[in-house]
């Protein structure tokens, strides 16, 4: 922590790489819930017999070696590890120069567990230079490395893109909307858009727009923007928001007009965009326009619109009546997370154990020949 405060890291960053008692112990907390999950390698699905005699399904198989490339998020050493060793893949770990020190500890800890259990030490590998040629190394050999799953911020994602020769589990940005409709209870959208967005600033759950429906934003929005303001979020927003913002006595200096680059920002800081919009139509056309497809989350009673919002806005985690804070694989119950991804393919949102396996077709026979 002295060394990051040295270097003059934001706080998004030392946020990040904050260990406590409490974050160790959720660390903890999250390898017993792996430990406890079923084993999902050898799980055998969709046995169905087909008019031949034969019956065929599907197996679920380790992907082989794992990359994971990170910055300042000691944890994900522990998470890391404990999910490809649970899902019988092997992890070769490079995390940012700025935790080293937090990693080789977190590494000796794992390594000892290892030993313990009988398994090979090598089964999970942290790379210990902080070169970052490491990276370009690492991210090119696919004859080691069966897949990497970058973790940190969109610089690195992007250079990983761009050079890797391996499969890459991935997103880049966590532009996260909540879209207050017209039949949303107000108690329950003050305390969702109040957790989602100033809960924590540095994650990439949190959210970074706000959308209100302009049937309740006369009535709920200086009331949404007051409470925001006087956590200290700067709210950047469209004209018709400005005004009954400015109508609602908020310091100006924590309002300013938004631009077609706040849209799509995330700001991994107490800044929040705001819009007003016609309704439900427009909430889902602004998402699937702006969105980085990460999380969105809609307030409403009304069930109708809550199946729209869910069948319609294109992302990897979608939410009725919830902070978009619980995107997280400890959250959804997967003991952990590898990453989130917002590709379409293989794995979509938190990266759990079924995530890091991939299926085989098997078929079961008994002398059968095709004719």
């Amino acid at each position: 922590m002295a060394a990051a405060r040295a270097a003059g890291l934001d706080a998004a960053m030392v946020d990040r790489l904050t260990l406590t008692p409490k974050t160790i112990a959720a660390m903890a907390e999250g390898l017993e819930q792996i430990a406890q999950l079923p084993d999902p390698v050898g799980e055998i699905d969709d046995l169905k017999r087909r008019p031949s005699g034969i019956q065929v399904g599907r197996m679920r198989v380790p992907l082989g070696v794992v990359g994971i490339i990170f910055e300042s998020r000691p944890n994900v050493t522990a998470d890391a590890a404990g999910l490809c060793l649970k899902s019988g893949n092997a992890a070769i770990l490079r995390g940012g120069s700025e935790a080293i020190r937090s990693n080789r500890a977190l590494a000796a800890c794992v390594q000892e567990g290892l030993r313990a259990a009988g398994l090979p030490e090598t089964a999970v590998q942290v790379v210990d230079t902080t070169d970052r040629a490491a990276v370009g190394h690492l991210v090119a050999m696919p004859e080691f490395v069966d897949v990497i799953v970058p973790r940190g911020g969109k610089g690195l994602i992007e250079r990983i893109s761009r050079e890797a020769r391996v499969p890459v589990i991935k997103h880049l940005d966590g532009n996260c909307h909540v879209y207050v409709d017209d039949d949303a209870d107000p108690d329950k959208a003050l305390a969702i858009v109040d957790n989602a967005k100033t809960q924590r600033y540095g994650t990439c759950n949190t959210a970074e727009s706000l959308l209100v429906a302009r049937g309740v934003a006369q009535a709920l929005l200086p009331r949404l923007g007051a409470m925001l303001a006087g956590k200290g979020v700067e709210l950047r927003a469209c004209p018709e928001s400005l005004a009954l913002l400015r109508g609602a006595g908020i310091d100006p200096a924590r309002l300013r007009e938004a631009t077609d680059e706040d849209w799509a920002a995330e700001y991994l800081a107490p800044i929040l965009a705001v819009k007003v919009v016609a309704g439900l139509d427009e909430a889902i056309d602004h998402i699937n326009t702006w969105s980085s497809a990460h999380t969105e989350a809609i307030v409403t009673e009304n069930y109708t619109r809550a199946l729209r919002f869910l069948r319609e806005v294109d992302s990897s985690s979608v939410m009725v009546n919830a902070s978009t804070r619980f995107a997280d694989g400890f959250e959804y119950g997967l003991g952990a997370e590898i990453g989130i991804s917002t590709d379409k393919f293989h794995a979509r949102g938190p990266v759990g154990l079924e995530g890091l396996t991939s299926l085989k077709w098997i078929v079961l026979g008994n002398g059968e020949v095709r004719r």
